[in-house]
This record gives C-alpha cells, structure tokens and sequence, in this order.
C-alpha cells in the first residue's frame, strides 16, 4: 500500500483497474505510455499500483471513448473535468420531450466503482425495457463523494457499501442532503439487522449482494418511482415526523365539544388528525413486517405523519380562537 503524490492510496494491481474499469490492461498501459494518462507507482519487483483515483478515472475515459472522444484530447484531464465532459455529452445527446426513448432518463449518482461500470454495461440497460439510465457522477467512496461537487441533482443515489457500520446511517443522510437526492439505494455485503432495518425505517431501499440485474432494475424503477412523488423533498427528511401533540383522550373530547364555528372545524380536525394518526401507525407497522415494500410503507408514514402534524397545528389555531385548552401528550 502506497501514497501518491495526490494523497490517495494505490492498491489496485493493473489487472484489477481493468476489471473494474472495463479497460483491457495493454489499454492502460498505451494510455499511460503514450499519453500520460496515468502515473501509476511501482513495487520494488516493477508492478504498477493505482490508486481509486485512477479507476474511476479510468471508467470515465472508457466511457467517453466509448462515445467518440479521442483518448490524445482527453488522456490528460482531471477526474472533475472528465465527470464535466461526460455530463456534457450526456445532456447534449439526451432525447428531447415527445421523442423516442421512453419517459425521459433515470438520473443516478453512484458510488461504487465496479457498480458504475455494471450499470453502464448493455446487459443491465436491457433491463430497462425502454427507459435510459443516465449517470450523473462516479464517486469511489462516501467520503470521496462528500468533498466533491455534484454536476447535477441526480434523482437516486446508488451506493455500494461492503459493510454497513454505526455511522452509515449518519454518512448516508449527509450524503442525500449533499446531493440533495429524493431516493437513496443501498447495496452491501455485510450488516447487522439492526442497522439494515434503521436505513429502511429512513426510507432508504438496502438490499444484500449479490443481487441479480433484473432484481436491481425493479428497485431502481421502483425509487425513481417514488422520487417523482416526493419532488417537494427527499424522502429521508419527510421520514423524520415529529411526534404527535395531542392524545386519543383530547381529540376525543375536542370532537365533543359545542363549537360557535359554523363548520363545526374542532370536531372535524380533531377527527382528522385521529384518521391520519390511525394509518401513520399502520405504515409504521407494515414497515416492520413487510420487507419488501419497506420503502413504500415508509413514504406513506411520512406523508400521513407530515399531514397529522399540519392539521395539529391547524388545531391549535382553532382551539385558539376558541378559547378551547389544549393539553399536549405528555404534559
């Protein structure tokens, strides 16, 4: 394990670069030789060692390549100005309203190098049937994806973790509110139930590799789903409700009440917000037997638990102007 002159850690043998990178090794080395594309250090027996830096870089130039750049144009650039240049070209060529191409691209930060080239390859985008997937940055780690400035607000953000630890949860929503994606998909290896339920009790999708192409492709459409119900805010901040202000007892007794209001509005809200209280604590619980549509339970709960605490604060200006008192739960 050595440092590059960057600061980042050069680990990767050439073999394992083009694995993730999808570049044939006598590439990297034509790049390198000729171009200067990278500057790799070397063991004391002459192997070459690259860094992360220089796999995701590496991704980003077969991409590009791919689509008609000259490596001689393109072999000297910074990893912030590849991800510039694919974006670019990506928005340029992308298919205007009414044409062909489906409903429009499933925009997706990813972290993960080797996750990135599997979405990118054309085996995982035929199981789009239609819809394009248009990848928006390319980020080695969490914490690479932090220090940088995303090109644009993706819609989901796609995260391959080995292990999942105590602070993932914490790293995860920093991320989203770095990002500001509505949408975030786990993938990982290794994890204790308990933090596994806490990422989707958030509203995240955490699903255990492996995880076939097709199984991926229903939870990316299933979230890009979800993200376009939830334009007005990520749903990992909705799912944080407030706890409720009033009990069972005070609305019941709210509902009671004579009311000088025409509409009768202390009876109707206090109904209301028993209704909304009622189906929040059934999301609640579905999240915790279903699995499978632990995301879709959470969004629920956050949208039943977003309106109860509207209509509680709808109350308290009824109550109000009524003269009514109103004790809070727990006072």
């Amino acid at each position: 394990m050595i440092k590059t002159e960057g600061g980042h850690t050069a680990v990767h043998k050439i073999g394992a670069v083009s694995v993730l990178s999808g570049v044939p090794a006598p590439t990297l080395r034509v790049w390198e030789a000729r171009h200067g594309t990278f500057t790799p250090t070397k063991t004391k027996g002459q192997h070459r060692l690259y860094s992360d830096d220089d796999v995701l870089r590496a991704t980003l130039l077969k991409r590009l390549t791919d689509q008609g750049h000259a490596i001689s144009n393109i072999g000297r650039l910074d990893t912030p100005a590849l991800n510039a240049l694919l974006l670019n070209h990506t928005t340029a060529n992308r298919p205007e309203a009414g044409s062909t191409g489906g409903d429009g691209a499933v925009s997706i930060a990813i972290v993960g190098l080797a996750l990135a080239t599997r979405i990118e390859s054309k085996k995982f985008t035929l199981t789009f049937q239609g819809n394009r997937v248009k990848i928006t940055d390319v980020f080695a780690d969490l914490a690479q994806a932090l220090a940088s400035e995303l090109q644009q607000t993706p819609q989901i953000l796609l995260v391959k973790l080995n292990s999942l630890h105590a602070t993932t949860r914490l790293d995860l929503h920093t991320m989203a509110a770095h990002c500001g994606t509505p949408q975030i998909i786990v993938l990982y290896n290794f994890g204790p139930e308990h933090i596994v339920e806490s990422l989707k009790s958030a509203g995240m999708l955490a699903r255990r590799e492996p995880i076939s192409d097709s199984d991926l492709s229903e939870l990316i459409q299933s979230a890009r789903a979800l993200s376009t119900a939830t334009e007005a805010g990520p749903l990992t901040l909705l799912a944080q409700n407030k706890p409720r202000q009033y009990s069972d007892e005070t609305l019941a007794r709210v509902a009671a009440m004579p009311s000088t209001v025409v509409c009768e509005c202390p009876r109707h809200v206090a109904e209301i917000i028993s209704q909304l209280a009622s189906f929040e604590q059934y999301s609640e619980e579905c999240l915790n037997t279903s699995k499978e549509d632990a995301h879709l339970h959470a969004y629920l709960s956050s949208v039943s638990g977003s309106a109860r605490a509207l209509f509680e604060r709808a109350l308290q200006v009824i109550a109000d102007h009524e003269g009514i008192e109103l004790p809070r739960k727990g006072l």
